[in-house]
């Protein structure tokens, strides 16, 4: 796959300068998503203020995701046309915004609809980092899309803890204050360090590579892109009840918000080895097999949840939860860069990633919808293993191809 000449992508895939601007796209994303989390740790808060019923609590977080999902389309394609450091910068100033308008209104609707700006700039910290890291690897693609990935799970379980302290003293004003200077001081200098672009014989050399891996599953790009669109709102239809619910679903048992917070927290620091794990995993098996692997352990861990609602016990399954799904959403972005031309892949792996969080956004709301309808969390648990066969059967479809475009491929040879 690589030639020794010094002229070829060997030395701008998987080079050292690759892994220093892994490191510094790792710091940047763990700022930059934690407008994903910062709404879930605040609305027990909000519900208190604002005296709402708990699917309205959750119309932020849908907002935040819808942002979010528009953003990492729209700013993916910035990448695309503009370069990583503009597009991450103006994505920053966004998220400050969202922050600072948000802690700053008493009106409940107006501060729903601020979040759109916040998720909006949220979304640099993801598909389009993963799109941009994937142009700097071929070897290791599938462990640095995952690093990076996991830089939404570290900033989701450490950022909770420190936000707990600021909400029992000072409020959430006061917390999304800080995260709105915290995002200008730290983004926008560290974008500049990625001024270096891909050169075109790289590009070139990666999409020729990819060309091969598409004709041999036999379906248009477009069928491709729709169907991972599709799975992927599947997956996190169902990812997103633990993941958006569980500190409310705690205050509902009795154990109180800091529990919940313990608990995601927990949940999010598996989902960082889940990815790590599960990027090795990609690296040898491919993005298809990665996925389906991710989703059928998913299935497993929500189905753990409907009888065991203890403390202790939720403690552990929170943790298998995190470990069994962390590593489904970037291996998405993997298949996009294995099947499809490197060129599109802001475009194409921000359109992947919007459907995953629209099935977030929508899941979050559908939670809360199913609890205020029965009371209860666990037909939305119910309901989420439901969203999660779909995705199973789109990931198995796919694999099945794969399997016979490759047993083709051994015959003929």
């Amino acid at each position: 796959m690589y030639s020794s000449s010094g002229s070829t992508p060997a030395h701008i895939h998987d080079s050292g300068y690759s892994w220093f601007r892994l490191v510094v796209t790792l710091i940047i994303a763990v700022f930059a998503n934690t407008g994903m989390w910062a709404v879930i740790t605040i609305m027990p808060s909000l519900e208190a203020e604002f005296n709402t019923v708990r699917s309205a609590t959750s119309m932020p977080f849908t907002v935040n995701m819808i942002g979010f999902a528009i953003g990492n389309l729209v700013v993916g394609r910035m990448i695309d046309k503009f370069g990583v450091t503009l597009s991450v910068s103006v994505a920053a100033i966004f998220s400050a915004t969202g922050y600072l308008l948000a802690s700053m209104t008493h009106d409940f609707y107006l501060l729903t609809c601020l979040h759109l700006i916040l998720g909006f700039g949220t979304a640099a910290g993801f598909g389009p980092l993963l799109s941009d890291i994937s142009h700097w690897f071929l070897r290791h693609r599938g462990i640095a899309v995952a690093l990076i990935a996991s830089g939404n799970y570290l900033a989701g379980s450490l950022w909770p803890l420190f936000l707990s302290n600021v909400l029992i003293e000072d409020g959430w004003r006061e917390a999304y204050q800080i995260l709105s200077l915290l995002t200008v001081i730290t983004i926008i200098p560290l974008a500049f360090l990625l001024r270096r672009e891909v050169p075109a014989h790289s590009h070139q050399f990666a999409g020729q590579l990819a060309q091969q891996k598409s004709d041999s599953l036999k379906i248009s790009p477009k069928l491709l892109v729709a169907l991972l669109g599709i799975a992927g709102i599947g997956c996190c239809v169902a990812m997103s009840m633990p993941q958006v619910h569980i500190v409310s679903y705690c205050v509902g048992l009795g154990f109180g918000p800091a529990v919940g917070v313990q608990m995601l927290s927990i949940m999010l620091f598996g989902g960082v080895i889940s990815r790590i794990v599960f990027g090795f995993i990609a690296d040898r098996l491919g993005g298809i097999q990665t996925v389906l692997l991710g989703a059928c352990l998913q299935c497993i861990a929500l189905v753990m949840y409907i009888p065991f609602d203890g403390k202790t016990s939720l403690y552990v399954v929170s943790l298998i939860f995190g470990l069994s799904q962390g590593g489904i959403v970037p291996s998405y972005a993997v298949v996009v860069r294995e099947y499809l031309p490197p060129k599109q892949a802001g475009t194409t792996v921000g359109f992947v990633m919007m459907m995953t969080i629209i099935g977030m956004a929508l899941g979050g709301w559908m939670s809360g919808w199913v609890y205020d309808l029965t009371g209860s969390y666990k037909m939305a648990f119910i309901n989420g293993i439901g969203w999660n066969g779909l995705n199973l059967m789109i990931m198995l479809w796919l694999l099945n191809r794969h399997l016979r475009a490759k047993a083709m491929m051994q015959t003929a040879s």
